[in-house]
């Protein structure tokens, strides 16, 4: 799949299953500065479409982004940083969860993990919440251009062996900043929004 299209339409903390009734949407989860926002301008071959912060905690709300006029990529709020209150930390989980449990054209959750990191807690809850309300997810290691390109497959298969139970299977390396893993993503979320449809056409 090749991104022709792609424009920022809405920031949403409510009403999600009413905004969108009718095309599939995948959801980019992740903790704080883990790199959604790089990812979707990678993937959309744009620098100013989602807007990228040196600070922490910049999405606060749940952003769609319409791809191609067919699928939306749905940006949600970062969890894990510890430098906002308690009370924000509760309302961005809350409009997190309000997503989850509202949508209902939710086809797949990317969970965007650092490659140089060892998977949070918070990641691992994410991965149970998709498991318990059923939702198909990919474990996407970011920053793969961080380290050495011989210890990528290494660093992808320890965090596999950490996240094994929890029902991980394979884990992609991507780099918005050396061009690392962009084909086999999008053929991904193809496949997760339109199963073989384009491919049969």
């Amino acid at each position: 799949m090749r991104i022709v299209t792609a424009e920022f339409k809405k920031s949403l903390v409510e009403g999600y299953a009413e905004y969108n009734a009718d095309l599939p949407e995948i959801a980019l989860v992740g903790r704080s500065n883990v790199g959604k926002s790089s990812l979707i301008n990678f993937l959309t071959d744009q620098t100013k479409l989602a807007k990228v912060s040196k600070n922490p905690g910049k999405t606060k709300l749940v952003n769609y982004f319409l791809l191609n006029g067919t699928w939306y990529l749905v940006d949600l709020p970062g969890y894990g940083y510890a430098n906002v209150s308690k009370q924000e930390q509760e309302l961005w989980d809350a409009r997190m969860g309000g997503y989850f449990e509202q949508s209902k054209m939710l086809k797949a959750v990317l969970i965007l993990i650092d490659i140089r990191r060892e998977p949070s807690p918070h990641d691992i809850a994410m991965m149970e919440y998709a498991n318990y309300y059923g939702i198909p997810y990919v474990i996407i290691a970011t920053k793969a251009d961080k380290i050495a390109k011989s210890k990528r497959k290494n660093a992808c298969a320890h965090m596999c062996r950490i996240l094994q139970k929890y029902g991980c299977r394979e884990i992609l390396p991507i780099s918005a900043e050396s061009d690392i893993g962009k084909e086999e993503l999008l053929a991904l979320m193809e496949k997760l929004c339109f199963g073989e449809r384009e491919n049969q056409e």
